[in-house]
């Protein structure tokens, strides 16, 4: 597999391909820092893109979008096994045609080859509305006449049976989320503690700024709770919009909650405490809930064997999967229209579209048009930058998004199977968690000896 590699200073994604055997790489094209017989290696590789990144890392603001791809990759790595995908609903009770139909020209406009269950779940929604339209002056069902040649359409009883199929296909989809993080959690011992500190270290190189700079902000597309559960491991402190203790309510207040700490002996005069980092579900959350018209969350352990137990004590004995706050992603943005998607979507494009501001997205396929055009615009503002990582581009979508943007120079890639690994990424590539002022004291002392190597040096302001 090729693999795509762009930074600061190259005018397009370099090509990279395997070089033999051995593991190293050879350029394909023209190449600014390479020859097409050099051979690259991975550790010639990280002299280039570990410094480039420090340097991003320590923008103003700095914002981290994860996509599917983080889940599959922790997935993949504590069981041995590929994830299933999200699957597909095979025996829908009513308007099966109409709807297949529908979900296979909307995900072939949206430039996927075929469609899943969260594009049934919204066709099906859509579907409720029209016909809630469609019998608003006969609101109270009648006996349907008989049915002539052709079949009589019955619009009030097929809108109750639509309703069910969807809380169906919702609990179809919760689940197939839930065995996701059951299938981790019940993976080998060893093989799941070594993923998770993986998952600790990636998050750590991102979150580990000075306390005194904007926080690190996390996005999320995912409706699981791995990046809830990797925090938890690192000990990384994560601020959301909910409140409370036994049963947390989305609040919409923009108000900038933060962490602070006072040092033994100094009073009136709080420090900001390290590892805290704001954190939003741009598509909801399996233990998001809506009740009474506000939306809470629910204690669900990781990996819990079904939902079900926990929506029926929330809804008073009975279990309502059209509760659960996991709308899938919109081709015509419904969603980000609505409560509290409109409020999540508000956050995501405050925090992106401010000077001096660096994304780093990672497994995110640029499959979801409403973030494209909020990453679109944040490239206008010039002093911005992108950093795509990503383990594979089959739809060709990230490609495009580079073309189609026209402002190359502010997007970096690292794009393969090589740079989209969790592992290699964060063996080689990604800086690694060092705020301490002792670290930075030694750095500056050995660099002011001579010490240090020119890509270390490169990385604390020094030339290499």
């Amino acid at each position: 597999m090729s693999q795509y590699l762009k930074l600061g200073d190259d005018q397009s994604p370099v090509q990279l391909d395997e070089n033999g055997d051995y593991d190293a790489f050879k350029v394909v094209g023209d190449c600014v820092w390479a020859k097409t017989d050099n051979e690259i290696t991975p550790d010639f590789l990280r002299s280039r893109i570990e410094p480039w990144l420090t340097a991003l890392f320590q923008s103003e603001h700095l914002n981290l979008l994860i996509g599917a791809g983080l889940s599959s990759a922790i997935q993949e790595s504590a069981t041995g096994q590929k994830p299933q995908g999200m699957g597909w609903i095979d025996d829908l009770k009513v308007c099966k045609l109409e709807i297949d139909a529908y979900v296979d020209k909307t995900a072939k406009a949206a430039g996927r080859n075929k469609g899943n269950i969260e594009d049934q779940i919204r066709s099906i929604n859509e579907l409720i509305k029209g016909l809630e339209i469609l019998i608003a002056l006969n609101p109270t069902p009648i006996p349907p006449p008989p049915a002539p040649n052709p079949p009589y359409r019955y619009f009030p009883s097929e809108l109750n049976l639509l309703r069910e199929e969807l809380s169906r296909c919702l609990q179809l989809f919760a689940e197939s989320v839930s065995n996701g993080e059951k299938s981790i959690r019940d993976a080998e011992n060893k093989q799941k503690t070594e993923t998770f500190n993986y998952l600790v270290n990636f998050l750590m190189s991102f979150s580990s700024r000075t306390a005194t700079r904007d926080r690190l902000h996390i996005f999320t597309t995912n409706y699981d709770r791995i990046i809830e559960t990797g925090a938890e491991l690192a000990g990384l402190r994560l601020v959301d919009r909910f409140v409370g203790s036994i049963a947390p309510i989305f609040r919409s207040s923009r108000l900038e909650v933060d962490y602070h700490y006072n040092p033994p002996g100094i009073r009136g005069e709080p420090r900001y405490l390290e590892g805290v980092a704001r954190f939003t579900k741009l598509h909801g959350s399996l233990d998001w809930y809506a009740n009474e018209g506000a939306i809470r969350r629910f204690g669900l352990p990781f990996g819990a064997d079904s939902v079900e137990p926990f929506l029926q004590v929330e809804g008073a004995g009975k279990a309502n999967y059209q509760q659960l706050m996991i709308y899938p992603n919109s081709v015509k943005d419904r969603e980000t229209s609505e409560y509290p998607y409109v409020e999540l979507f508000r956050d995501l494009a405050s925090a992106t579209c401010r000077p001096n501001s660096t994304l780093v997205t990672y497994g995110y396929s640029f499959g979801d048009e409403h973030i494209n055009r909020v990453l679109t615009d944040m490239l206008t503002i010039p002093s911005t930058h992108i950093v795509i990582i990503a383990y594979g581009d089959p739809l060709g979508r990230i490609m495009s998004f580079i073309e189609d943007s026209g402002r190359q120079a502010q997007i970096s890639l690292l794009l393969g199977d090589h740079f989209g690994d969790l592992k290699t990424l964060v063996d080689y590539y990604l800086p690694k968690a060092a705020i301490d002022r002792s670290s930075i004291r030694m750095a500056e002392l050995l660099k002011s000896r001579g010490l240090y190597p020119a890509a270390i040096q490169s990385k604390t302001g020094g030339e290499e």
